[in-house]
C-alpha cells in the first residue's frame, strides 16, 4: 500500500475584500500536502501576504473557508489558539515580530503563554535556538542583530510553539545571496524534520532547488500551479505576472531560441545540476 497523503492546510473559495471595497483575493482554491515545501510567487500587491494572514485566523475571509488538518477553521478564541499552535507565521519584516528585550525572552513568550513551566520553557528556548544555529545569542537584544539573525530568531519563536506548518512571507527579503541561501537551507532542514513549509518569495532562482510545488498568484487570483518545471514552462504566465525564469532556465531559453541548442527536452533546466545532466545526456558524456 502507498502512503496516505493528507492536506494539512486548504483554502476553499477564499474571497477577501478590504473595508474600502478593494478585492484583495478572488476565489482562491489550493491545498498543501502534509510534509511538502510549497512556494507562492507573484508580483507586489498580488495578494500573497493577505492570503497568508488567513491561514491562522489573523484575517477572516469575506467568503470561503480555511481548513487545517482537514478541519474547518473557526474564529472563536479557543479555535484560534489551537490554530496558531499548529500554524506559525513568520512576517516579512522580523521587527514586526520581535519585541522583547532579549532573544531568550522573545523565544520564550509563546510557550510561557501556553502555560509551560519555566524548566520546560528553558529547554524549549535552548532547542529552538539550536535548530536555527543561534545558540549563544540568548542575552542579546534582538534590535542589535543583523537582518539574517533577526529572521532566525523570528523562526525560533515560531518553532518554540512546536508547529505542524510554518508560513513565511518573503523569508529571504533584504538578505544577501549567502544569507538567503542559508535561510532556505534552514527551512529545508526543518522540513526534513517533519514541518510543512509554505513560503512566498521573489527569489525564483532558489525556488526550484527547494520547492516541490509552485503556485503563481496575480491580481488576487491563482493563475498557475504545479511543479517548478511545469510552472516555469509557461513563459506567458511567468512574464505576465511580472516574474522571470530562473537564470539557468533563461539561459536555456536563449540557447534554444537563438542557437537552436535544444537544452532540455520537455522542460527547461532550472538549476545548475539539471543543466549539467541535460548537457551530459545531449553529448552522451
Amino acid at each position: 500500500m502507498g502512503s496516505i497523503t493528507m492536506n494539512i492546510i486548504e483554502a476553499r473559495n477564499i474571497k477577501y475584500k478590504y473595508p474600502d471595497g478593494t478585492i484583495a483575493l478572488n476565489n482562491i482554491n489550493f491545498s498543501v500536502i502534509k510534509g511538502d515545501i510549497v512556494a507562492l510567487v507573484g508580483p507586489n500587491g498580488a495578494g500573497k501576504s493577505t492570503l497568508f494572514l488567513h491561514f491562522n485566523g489573523i484575517f477572516t475571509p469575506t467568503e470561503g473557508e480555511i481548513l487545517i488538518d482537514e478541519e474547518k477553521l473557526s474564529y472563536d478564541k479557543k479555535s484560534l489558539i489551537k490554530a496558531r499552535q499548529k500554524v506559525g507565521i513568520v512576517f516579512q519584516n522580523p521587527d514586526e515580530q520581535l519585541f522583547a528585550p532579549t532573544v531568550e525572552e522573545d523565544v520564550a513568550f509563546g510557550p510561557l503563554n501556553l502555560g509551560k513551566s519555566l524548566d520546560e520553557v528553558t529547554n524549549i528556548v535552548e532547542e529552538s535556538l539550536k535548530k536555527v544555529n543561534m545558540e549563544g545569542f540568548e542575552k542579546r537584544p534582538p534590535h542589535h542583530l543583523s537582518g539574517g539573525e533577526k529572521k532566525r530568531i523570528a523562526i525560533a519563536g515560531i518553532l518554540a510553539m512546536n508547529p505542524e506548518i510554518m508560513i513565511l512571507d518573503e523569508p529571504t527579503a533584504g538578505l544577501d545571496p549567502k544569507g538567503a541561501s542559508q535561510i532556505l537551507q534552514l527551512l529545508y532542514n526543518l522540513n526534513k524534520e517533519g514541518i510543512t513549509i509554505v513560503i512566498s518569495t521573489h527569489d525564483v532562482d532558489l525556488v526550484p532547488i527547494y520547492s516541490k510545488r509552485l503556485i503563481v498568484i496575480n491580481n488576487g487570483t491563482i493563475v498557475k500551479e504545479g511543479t517548478p518545471q511545469e510552472v516555469f514552462a509557461d513563459i506567458d504566465i511567468i512574464r505576465s505576472s511580472n516574474l522571470r525564469l530562473p537564470r539557468i532556465g533563461h539561459l536555456a531559453e536563449v540557447l534554444n531560441k537563438e542557437d537552436n541548442f535544444k537544452l532540455g527536452e520537455e522542460y527547461y533546466p532550472l538549476t545548475i545540476s539539471q543543466a549539467r545532466r541535460d548537457i551530459l545526456n545531449k553529448f552522451n558524456i
